[in-house]
Parts: structure tokens; sequence; C-alpha cells
């Protein structure tokens, strides 16, 4: 389904990702996790098409999308949905709204129709009855969900999201982790997550790519990064500081 070879991505100067190769495999949820400031944004970025690499490819069902012309790549991102990490909701408009807008903008449905589409997107989420709501009277799960029925508005194949769960209580977060795990099955969809929380990335993944150092480290299913005896995982997983950085705080509250 998606194919990354070599990718190598820069902002100036400053090399985020370095030589990066992974797959992702139809119907498959797959889960980026690593440190901050590891690439793990970047990567989803290059996937998404919205931007492009120093060099290497990236490709979704066979088609290069670095090189997709712009109808192409408009006929692509029907088939894609994107969950921002705060939502991305457009505040000016109702939560209704913000799911009809890929489809007033990527269809020529009536707006009956639509109508009808958003109550159903809405209702799959969690969200019936919010129609007229705004924005800022949702919750952070509230949002979250919103904005994963606008993503799935198009009946997208592939679903990208970003930190889905981040700054949720833990209930609220395990019920977003169950809500990806039943949409996957809904839409027989491709799911790329980029996630820091380990309890929702080991509930919700088939596998887990793990990055360091804007390079891609290790994949494997959840249980085996689990069992993995590599120091720097064994740390990621037992969230233990790094030696010089508990030394340095010691150092300043001294």
């Amino acid at each position: 389904m998606i194919e990354v070879r070599d990718l190598v991505a820069a902002y100036g100067e400053t090399v985020v990702l370095n030589g990066v190769s992974l797959d992702v495999e139809p119907n498959e949820i797959l889960v980026i996790m690593g440190q901050s400031g590891c690439g793990k944004s970047t990567f989803l970025r290059h996937l998404i098409g919205l931007q492009k690499p120093v060099s290497g490819s990236v490709k979704i069902n066979g088609a290069e999308i670095t090189r997709m012309s712009e109808k192409q790549y408009r006929d692509f991102s029907r088939a894609v949905g994107v969950l921002f990490q705060s939502g991305g909701l457009f505040n000016s408009m109702t939560v209704g709204d913000n799911v009809a807008f890929p489809l007033r903008e990527h269809t020529r449905l009536a707006e009956p129709v639509i109508e009808i589409a958003v109550k159903l997107k809405l209702a799959q989420v969690g969200l019936k009855g919010s129609e007229t709501l705004m924005p800022s009277a949702l919750s952070g799960g509230m949002k979250k969900r919103a904005g994963l029925a606008r993503a799935l508005a198009l009946d997208p194949t592939i679903l990208f999201l970003d930190e889905p769960t981040t700054g949720l209580d833990p209930i609220i977060a395990a019920g977003i982790d169950e809500l990806i795990v039943h949409l996957r099955s809904l839409y027989h969809a491709t799911m790329v997550v980029v996630a820091h929380d380990i309890a929702s990335c080991m509930s919700i993944a088939d596998r887990i790519a793990l990055f360091r150092d804007n390079q891609l480290i290790g994949v494997g299913t959840p249980e085996e990064i689990r069992s993995s005896t590599d120091p720097y995982v064994r740390q990621f997983l037992e969230r233990r500081a790094n030696e010089q950085g508990q030394s340095d705080l010691v150092d300043y509250l001294a």
C-alpha cells in the first residue's frame, strides 16, 4: 500500500530524516513512535504529499507522490483522510460544516445527500446530533472525534492520524483507541498513526516503527518491540531519562 525508499528530508541545512525505508501493508495499522524531534510528523507530511523530500521516493498504491500532477494529487487526496494533531477544525464553521467540507470540495453531491453523509460520519465517531455545535463548544476528545469524522468524509482507503490521543485523559484516550481499531475494520483502511503514548500504541498497532535521531531504528509487532533488548528501546518503553539529562537537572535544581 505504501512504499518508502531511502527518504531524506531537511529544513534548510538541517537533516530531519536520513535514509528512511519502510513499507505499510494493506489494512494495517502502523504506529510511528520515537523521541520528540526525531522526524515523526515530518515523515507523515511526506506520506501525505505536503512536503517534498530532498531525495528518495514515496509510493502509494504504486504511484510516486513526488511526481504527481496537480490533478493526480487531487485524485489521490480523495482516497486519503487526515486527522491533524489538534483536530484541525475550522473554528468559524459548525461541526457539520467541517465534516461536509471535503464533500463540498471534492464531490458534486446534492446538499441533502451531504447532510445525510455528515450525520452518518458523526454517528460513527460517537457525535450524533452535534452538527450545529461550534468547535469552541467541544471538549478535547470531541474535537478529535469531529476531526476523525471529517477525515472519513470521503470514505478513504488510507488514514493518516497525527497524535490522535495527545492531551486527552486516559479514559477518553482509550475510547479513541477503540474507535480507531473499529474504523479500520469498518472501512478496511490502512492507517499510519504518529503517537507517543506507549499504552495507546501497544493497544492499536499491528506493527510499530521506532525512530531515533532522524532514522528508523526498528520495526516490529508490539510483542517484538516489548521484548527487544536494545538499550534505547528499553529506555524508551520504561520511560527512563538519560543519565546526562538527570545530572543536568540535579545541577540546575541545586
